[in-house]
């Protein structure tokens, strides 16, 4: 992956030790997402792998429901910074 996860902690985090909050959460997911997508662009018949991508874009989408909900200014920048649409 181009990033690793404890830069993405890093960048996300709310405070040194935050490792669970959402924005850190769903930036995980997005790496993720990403790294998925660009397998997938290789390999068009995985469709057990594309399955796990669906789970993780659900989760990725229901946490930032719960953010948006909680927080819409946190909701915000967070998909600012990340480059999502909604």
């Amino acid at each position: 992956m181009l990033e690793t996860k404890s830069t993405v902690k890093e960048k996300y985090a709310r405070g040194p030790r935050d490792t669970g909050s959402p924005e850190v959460q769903v930036a995980l997911l997005t790496t993720r997402i990403t790294h998925l997508t660009e397998h997938f662009r290789q390999h068009k018949k995985d469709n057990h792998g594309r399955r796990g991508l669906l789970k993780l874009v659900s989760k990725r989408r229901a946490l930032l429901n719960y953010l948006r909900s909680r927080d819409s200014e946190r909701y915000t920048t967070l998909i600012g910074s990340l480059g999502l649409r909604k």
